[in-house]
């Protein structure tokens, strides 16, 4: 097999995996610093008045769901490169078609999930200081969570649309 037949068979199915993997992964590294930063501001609030560990846990998870919609788009673009690439091999095009259509949420999921765990691990200082007006750190979390939630749905609408 020549280098040119081995990137002909192999080369666009490479580069939808790896986009797809990015998407995974990258939103999970997200996460897992954004669950982190807010944990450490849980777990200090919850030594000192352990009847707020329920509500702080609440705050830690938020910035969790990223890596949830990396794995959404992950699922959605490996099901569909198996699919696209049985009938025949995928092409650099589109290979890079869906590279680029995983990054959307792969960058924004990073992105925002650590952005999202400083607001949450901030916001815990309201459940410390202010319990009865703890929802108010949630909806800044969700302020964040928006712009998650538009990279999840850009990486999807690409995806969806890519045509095998």
């Amino acid at each position: 097999m020549t280098i040119g037949e081995f990137l002909t068979q192999y080369a666009g199915a490479f580069f939808g995996f790896l986009g797809a993997a990015l998407a995974a992964g990258l939103a999970c590294v997200g996460s897992a610093k954004g669950t982190g930063i807010a944990g450490e501001a849980g777990a200090g609030l919850v030594s000192e008045d352990p009847s707020k560990f329920g509500k702080a846990m609440i705050m830690q998870v938020i910035p969790g769901t990223q890596g949830l919609y990396g794995f959404v788009i992950w699922f959605l673009a490996q099901s569909q490169i198996f699919a696209a690439n049985a009938a025949a091999p995928l092409t650099v095009a589109q290979g890079l078609q869906y590279f680029a259509a995983c990054l959307p949420i792969a960058l924004g999921g990073l992105i925002s999930a650590i952005a999202q765990g400083k607001v949450a691990a901030a916001s815990l200082n309201i459940l410390a200081k202010k319990p009865d007006d703890w929802s108010k750190g949630m909806v800044l979390c969700i302020t964040v969570e928006f712009y998650a939630i538009l990279s999840l749905l850009a990486s999807m609408l690409m995806i969806i649309n890519i045509s095998a």
